[in-house]
């Protein structure tokens, strides 16, 4: 693909044994022209499988670690990402959640966002992410 058009490479999977494996028929991401789609990442552990805490704040800090190796494995990092969506279970944990997220983007333009919340999250998380970003 090296000296395609971006506008022209195929759809591609993108898969990383570094991040937790999918619990279902999805993929960790998809590239499709210039932009790579990732799925929802909850805070797990991708040794283990667990939840990587009780709390809000650690499970986004794992979750944005989750998303960071989804990224680099399609040779992104987060400062190509143009559109994040976050989903809580509890608003009450928007402080904390968008704490640490903020943590991800220093000296970053931060991407367009929106929160929402929803009644429930695989595996019990209390926070899971997904993004939109954009090759170079």
């Amino acid at each position: 693909m090296n000296g395609e058009p971006l506008a022209t490479r195929p759809r591609e999977t993108i898969q990383t044994a570094s991040a937790p494996a999918p619990i279902g028929p999805y993929s960790q991401a998809v590239g499709a022209g210039p932009f790579v789609f990732t799925s929802g990442v909850i805070g797990v552990d991708p040794a283990s499988g667990a939840l990587s805490g009780d709390d809000a704040a650690s499970q986004t800090r794992a979750a944005m670690a989750n998303l960071g190796t989804v990224l680099a494995a399609a040779g992104l990092t987060f400062a190509d990402i143009v559109k994040t969506t976050i989903f809580l279970i509890d608003m009450n944990d928007f402080r904390a959640v968008n704490d640490v997220y903020g943590e991800s983007f220093a000296g970053l333009a931060p991407p367009a966002r929106s929160t929402v919340a929803v009644a429930g999250l695989p595996r019990g998380a209390r926070v899971e992410i997904e993004s939109i970003a954009l090759r170079r």
